[in-house]
């Protein structure tokens, strides 16, 4: 037995990695280098000293800290991943610089100024299971701060952690702009994340209440808010949010402080609208979200045939108030009309109403009547071509086409007109142009229309969304990854997250990183369980990655919600590839997932 003296001591140990840093270093090796380099200065290092830490040593792409607390160690994580939220808002994903950190508290083996040990393996261990941004910790170092971090935890519950003997109880922490756990979460510490702030004025614009109390008056106040965030969006200096996470605060009494913090935005307008017969009134607040203070309050009377320039009052007098140095060609933009007609506007806010809640044919029927209805009424309306043909998109994905090559030809007739007509209607063009893709298979005239209504409304999450699908179809998949992912930016909390997250895992499956791309997929499964689309890529990914056992788990699933699918007819449901060899990788994916030929 050996009689040389062994230091122990308990101690909190932080261990950190970047996610991905091959494939880093194999796009830009000195590039990646130098910025490693400049974070650790700028950032890492300096959180360390200012949480009483100590770096035991770096490994090229990590780092091992040593904290006498581990409260310090957990606040320390914290603030280093929110840091590097706000580095990388501007970043396209596939460059990001992302770090991965594990913490455990428990006994280490001092010698040599390096520590070994269990304590020392945990931690690890646990950074290896983090996701990209991510920070998971033991249930040790969770009882320890339990109470005095101001954070939110997912219990992942008991984790297989390699050369560790027994699976071990992992806490998931949720930090600045990082996405809800995939495993439901078992117990919260304290409050929901909060997203980084954009670098010029951010803004959301909730529904506007009814005060008219006549319930279908509701969709003249959607109506309203939705012109409005279009409005504002058109202002490149102006951060919007969009629509359809504005709108999931509907009817709900929501702190306008929550509201920034879930939103990531530094400015909430709220609204009202009552209609007596053809009369307006409209009353508007704009409020700071740090603070929740008031910064402007207004009413503006008048009659229907006022409702254009009642807009355009509002959307001015909010940009006044938010961003003084917006030059007036910006504000004339912001005010451009798609119609003068005022009974096709009703007609098409109505249908846009019917097309946002429907789920079924009938609702989805019942929305294009009320667009055709728009179009009869003024025929040079571009916004109701495009979200018409945006019909068909459901009618085909869903299986609802009757006779697939007259109601092809319609949806292109409607597609094409709206481009025909959309000038710069970012509506009409982004709707149409997805259309033209999925439906028409036109990928040039699509992408063209899409990136013409990003370079008029930079704050379009469905623009951006649909570029990034359509980049898949083209084979332009580090673009989808970086599309699809600033539409998340910009609509964190969209009831469609899950198709999203989806297309997020085409990107990767066909960038053949099928780790990423299953992961994504199951994120967007937890949302929206029998989604075909996320089945499938779910299938491939597991298929190509070799995972055998879950990808026949998620084939189960997909042939029960899809049981005529089959590799025979693959090439229908997955869309328009321009490059074979995508579709081939596809095909490959989900035969060795277990699809029927």
């Amino acid at each position: 037995m050996s009689s040389e003296h062994v230091e122990r001591r308990l101690a909190a140990i932080l261990a950190a990695d970047v996610a991905g840093s091959c494939r880093l270093i194999g796009i830009d090796e000195e590039g990646t280098l130098a910025q490693l380099k400049a974070l650790r200065k700028k950032l890492f290092d300096p959180k360390i000293v200012e949480h009483h830490g100590r770096v035991v040593k770096n490994t090229g792409d990590g780092a091992l800290v040593e904290f006498g607390s581990v409260v310090d160690a957990v606040r320390c994580a914290v603030e280093i991943q929110c840091g590097m939220a706000e580095q990388n808002i501007d970043v396209p994903q596939v460059k990001r610089i992302e770090f991965r950190i594990g913490i455990h508290v428990g006994d280490i083996i001092f010698d040599d100024n390096d520590i070994f040990g269990d304590g020392v393996n945990i931690a690890a261990r646990l950074e290896g299971i983090a996701e990209p941004g991510g920070i998971f910790m033991s249930d040790d170092a969770y009882r320890q701060i339990r109470g005095k971090v101001e954070i939110a935890c997912d219990d992942m519950g008991p984790q297989p952690l390699k050369n560790i003997a027994e699976p071990m109880r992992a806490w998931r922490v949720r930090t600045t702009g990082q996405l809800p756990s995939l495993a439901p979460p078992r117990a919260l510490v304290s409050a929901p994340q909060v997203l980084a702030l954009p670098d010029k004025p951010s803004i959301a614009v909730l529904p506007f209440h009814n005060m008219s109390g006549d319930a279908e008056q509701q969709y003249l106040c959607d109506g309203l808010a939705e012109e409005i965030i279009i409005a504002l969006s058109r202002i490149r200096a102006l951060f919007v949010i969009a629509r359809n996470s504005s709108f999931t605060y509907r009817g709900k009494e929501v702190d306008v402080r929550q509201i920034g913090r879930e939103l990531g935005v530094r400015y909430v307008m709220q609204g009202s609208v009552r209609r007596a017969g053809n009369r307006l009134r409209i009353a508007g607040q704009l409020a700071r979200a740090d603070s929740g203070a008031n910064i402007w309050a207004d009413r503006f009377d008048g009659g229907m045939d006022d409702i254009f320039s009642l807009q355009d009052e509002i959307t001015v007098t909010i940009v006044g108030a938010i961003a003084p140095r917006v030059e007036q060609a910006e504000i004339e933009r912001a005010t451009f009309k798609a119609t003068e007609s005022l009974n096709a506007y009703d007609e098409y806010l109505r249908g846009l109403t019917k097309f946002y809640a429907a789920t079924s044919k009938q609702e989805f029927e019942d929305a294009l009547r009320k667009f055709r209805s728009a179009i009869a009424l003024d025929p040079s309306f571009a916004s109701p071509y495009g979200l018409a043909s945006r019909c068909y998109n459901f009618r085909k994905a869903q299986g609802w086409m009757v006779d697939r090559m007259q109601e092809t030809a319609e949806a292109v007739g409607l597609a094409r007109k709206a481009l025909e007509l959309a000038k710069d209607d970012v509506v009409a063009l982004s709707e149409a142009g997805y259309a033209l893709a999925y439906v028409g298979r036109d990928l040039d005239a699509a992408a063209s229309a899409l990136d013409r209504a990003i370079e008029l409304n930079p704050s379009s999450a469905n623009s951006w969304h649909y570029r990034g699908m359509v980049g898949v179809w083209l084979g332009e998949t580090l673009r989808t990854i970086e599309y699809v992912s600033r539409a998340m930016r910009l609509s964190p909390v969209d009831p469609l997250m899950y198709e999203m997250k989806s297309n997020i895992a085409h990107g990767y499956l066909h960038s053949n990183e099928f780790e990423a791309g299953a992961q994504w997929a199951e994120r967007a499964l937890s949302e929206r369980p029998v989604f075909g689309s996320a089945l499938r890529v779910a299938a491939a990914c597991y298929g190509l990655a070799g995972r055998k056992e879950e990808a026949r788990g998620v084939v189960d699933r997909l042939l029960e919600a899809d049981p005529a699918l089959r590799v025979s007819n693959l090439r229908e449901r997955l869309g328009p590839y321009r490059l074979e060899v995508s579709f081939v990788r596809y095909e490959q994916g989900l035969r060795l997932a277990g699809v029927p030929e």
